[in-house]
């Protein structure tokens, strides 16, 4: 039996135009009212995927930011924090590219350490509340999440590749887009964070459905019982084992699965 479902945003519940599909709401609720919990999965952060589920926001468990912040019933299971000497490291490391722009985060900013020309908005990385700055934000600074902008998108596995040979003893590096490459300390990802929900709520990872259609999505994936993979999904996601193909995200492929849980359950 389905206990919880967990979604990721971009290129998985966010129709074409970036929003939330309006029946997505009354699936949640009811869900909800059947006993089967709903949880955002994204690299968007926690006041973020808020504000995209509105009606129902107080009805769900949240894993914001790539599982550095982790969310049930209102209340904060799991904050996990970038060392300030591992920020450091990867600002100095990526500062030695001239391709690659690096954006960290704390609950309300996005840091810049380059020009804002040099970023490229997508979905997810649209940097709100950018502010400039020529060095890391102080050891006072809560940073929960970091992403590079690489200016060549054909070059981006190497990239990956690089970073993972200087840094990897700290941080995991996976491309999310083109142009994106998200970082995670080396101890979380979307799993780990789904793990602190799943442990208060007392439910086995078999009885998890879980949405997905990037790299960043790959951890979760293998964690949960029930795989559901976008059809627009990164051909490596599509590979997970046992996992079920459905309808991308233009075509409402996860709001058709929910209400085929729900019918299951009637």
């Amino acid at each position: 039996m389905i206990k919880l479902i967990a979604s990721d945003m971009d290129g998985t519940l966010l129709n074409d135009e970036g929003l939330v599909p309006e029946e997505t709401f009354d699936l949640v609720h009811r869900l909800r009212e059947k006993g089967v919990i709903f949880a955002a999965s994204s690299g968007r952060r926690y006041n973020t995927l808020r504000w995209f589920f509105g009606p129902v926001a107080d009805e769900m468990d949240y894993v914001g930011s790539l599982g550095t912040e982790v969310y049930a019933d209102g209340k904060l299971l799991d904050r996990e924090v970038f060392s300030y000497a591992s920020v450091i490291k990867l600002c100095e490391i990526c500062s030695s590219f001239d391709c690659l722009h690096i954006a960290v985060y704390d609950e309300d900013h996005t840091f810049l350490l380059d020009d804002l020309s040099q970023y490229v908005r997508e979905d997810d990385k649209d940097l709100p509340n950018a502010i400039r700055v020529d060095d890391p934000p102080s050891a006072e600074t809560c940073i929960i999440k970091a992403s590079v902008s690489c200016e060549r998108p054909n070059d981006i596995m190497d990239m990956v590749y690089i970073l993972e040979r200087e840094l990897g003893d700290l941080f995991t590096f996976m491309p999310s887009s083109e142009k994106w490459i998200d970082v995670t300390p080396v101890t979380v990802n979307k799993a780990t964070g789904l793990q602190q929900i799943l442990r208060y709520r007392g439910i086995d990872p078999a009885d998890v459905m879980c949405f997905g259609d990037s790299m960043n999505d790959y951890h979760i994936l293998r964690y949960v019982g029930h795989p559901m993979i976008m059809a627009n999904a990164r051909y490596a996601v599509r590979q997970t084992p046992g996992a079920t193909i459905i309808d991308s995200n233009t075509n409402n492929g996860v709001q058709k699965a929910l209400r085929e849980v729900l019918e299951s359950l009637s």
